[in-house]
């Protein structure tokens, strides 16, 4: 168990046990209770004082399936809130094997220093000038990168917009190709890493310090059945590998809640032409993986690898949340460019989610029109070139609408929302308005709740409810590593039994079942402290009114739940 602190003012680097106040955390845990711990609250996010803290889970690093998320934690410059963005790939795995608990970036570097950290198989660190990566965008980046130290590494990177520290700016992660197509995304956090200075980790692959699990054969046990339960899942077993989360495209448009243009509809039209289904028929037809593994230690094998007519990578993976941002929020049904822009926007190292957003604000301000795929693509490039439009549309999608004076603008304490319209979810209206980072699509998500029938999405009965249930329970599973598609087998009934058993297994620890949501509760409490002194009160827990006001079709619905329910939320 160490912490890496790395000061990019001076450049030194110290290595020291865990304080026992972050001991027994990981992932989201240690980053949001270590950033309102050691960050004022009020600090520029892309100030010196400011801490960048990359953080595999608490399970990263052992044999136990699917604990390869990485969390990566700050002030974010896009909110001004606390952020934990989260990723895939193999950069969890790298770290929890060289028993590593976090790397703390701290300082600034001067203007136009670049430094690029890396970490041995011996679990040595070194800070490295870069100023020969000083441009580059993050698939040639992340080619250098392990030509230079060697296949079997992981890489953490930023492109142009995380050196231009654009508030969309991503961190991208390499997945087990070598690819830096899995992005840490929400809220600007490659801007962070830009300003201290730092353009990439790279991180050796089969290291052997990992922590000591406790009981190991309790563990491989435990391990055993938590892989049984996740495969024999239909959603985890059955539709991710067939689909991904692409799936989502036609239950969401078919109850009427996948917001298109710039959220003025809740369907698409044309929508089945970006589908789930439709999209793994063109991969299959051209030669490409609808099923592919992109993180380590994975089963569920959700990602897939969408090829061009002739054959030829594109992107890896297309997900159900770029689909939206950048066709369907814009008007666009056509799966070729927004799978270029995907690859463009992890390439140039930028939120696909927020720029999708941000551009719907623009065309619906009367920039370019709805559906126009070559004024996307030519908005997307801009950001790389670093021009006055680029700019502002890495800024988001709330820079965008102040620019254009256009009031509606789909954002929550100035985060783009996510792929479910409020209005026909009212559950993630709740989600949206009262996570800590702004509107989110991890934090709290009750798709799965509408789609199996178990709450009426258009009704405000046990939204509330339900929102505050998820939202405890996924700030728990986020200090894990362990990823969203695989937790949905183990939230309940044997599942949860047998994921109880390998983090007790792992850490000598009796925990019961009571235990988990008081682990969310503490994190979530953290965060919440932070954004306080950061200067937020519940009035930033609120949608946009134009959600309040205008009724979505097909429904006709607007957003239902009182602010005095909102404030409720997190009564505990």
């Amino acid at each position: 168990m160490k912490l890496i602190r790395v000061n990019m003012s001076d450049k030194t680097i110290t290595t020291e046990e865990v304080p026992e106040l972050y001991r027994g955390l990981g992932g989201r845990g240690l980053t949001s209770i270590l950033i309102n711990t050691e960050v004022p609250p009020r600090c520029d996010p892309l100030g010196p004082e400011n801490k960048l803290v990359i953080a595999p889970g608490s399970l990263s690093g052992t044999p136990l399936v699917n604990t390869s998320r990485i969390s990566i934690g700050a002030k974010s410059p896009l909110t001004g809130t606390i952020k934990e963005s989260n990723a895939g790939g193999t950069v969890a795995d790298a770290l929890g094997r060289l028993g590593v608990t976090a790397i703390v970036v701290e300082g600034q570097s001067s203007a136009g220093d670049l430094s690029l950290l890396h970490l041995d198989i011996n679990g040595a660190v070194q800070l490295m000038a870069a100023p020969e990566y000083s441009g580059e965008r993050t698939y040639a980046l992340t080619e250098k990168l392990l030509r230079r130290f060697g296949e079997k590494n992981a890489v953490l990177g930023i492109g142009p917009a995380g050196e231009y520290r654009l508030p969309s700016a991503s961190i991208q992660s390499s997945d087990v190709d070598g690819r830096p197509c899995r992005a840490a995304g929400r809220g600007g956090l490659g801007a962070v890493m830009g300003a201290k200075g730092l353009k990439a980790v790279v991180v050796a692959q089969g290291g052997k310090a990992a922590d000591a699990i406790a009981d190991p054969e309790a563990f491989r046990e435990a391990s055993r059945l938590v892989a049984k339960i996740v495969k024999a899942h239909p959603m985890s077993g059955g539709m991710m590998p067939a689909l991904g989360t692409a799936g989502l495209v036609a239950p969401v448009n078919a109850m009427g809640a996948f917001p298109a243009y710039n959220a003025r509809k809740g369907v698409l039209e044309g929508w089945e032409k970006i589908s789930g289904e439709f999209m793994a028929e063109t991969i299959a037809r051209r030669g490409g993986k609808t099923t592919h593994m992109g993180c380590a230690q994975c089963i569920v094998h959700c990602s897939n690898e969408f090829v061009d007519e002739g054959g030829q990578y594109v992107t890896s993976s297309l997900e159900y949340e770029t689909i939206w941002a950048l066709g369907g929020m814009t008007g666009v049904n056509d799966l070729d460019v927004i799978a270029r822009l995907d690859f463009l926007c992890d390439d140039i190292g930028v939120d696909t989610m927020n720029t999708g957003v941000a551009v719907a604000v623009a065309m619906d301000a009367g920039y370019r029109n709805f559906g126009d795929a070559g004024a996307l693509v030519e908005m997307v490039e801009e950001i790389a070139r670093g021009t006055e439009m680029g700019r502002l549309i890495g800024s988001g999608p709330v820079a965008v609408g102040r620019h254009f004076n256009h009031p509606r603008i789909p954002a929550v304490k100035g985060q783009g929302v996510a792929a479910y319209d409020p209005r026909a979810m009212q559950g993630n209206g709740v989600t949206y308005a009262t996570s800590p980072m702004g509107a989110d699509h991890t934090a709290g998500n009750l798709v799965g709740e509408y789609l199996v029938g178990a709450l009426d999405p258009l009704k405000p009965e046990g939204q509330v409810e339900t929102s505050r249930h998820l939202q405890i329970g996924t700030a728990a599973i986020d200090c894990t590593g362990m990823c969203f598609m695989a937790a949905v087998a183990l939230v309940e009934g044997e599942g949860a039994e047998a994921f109880l058993k390998a983090i007790n297994a792992k850490f000598g620890t009796q925990l019961g079942p009571e235990d988990i949501p008081s682990l969310g509760i503490r994190v979530l409490k953290a965060e919440r402290e932070f954004n306080r002194q950061a200067g937020f009160t519940k009035q930033d827990d609120r949608l946009p009114r134009f959600y309040y006001e205008e009724p979505l079709p097909p429904h006709n619905q607007v957003f239902l739940i009182s602010d005095q329910a909102l404030d409720d939320t997190f009564d505990f």
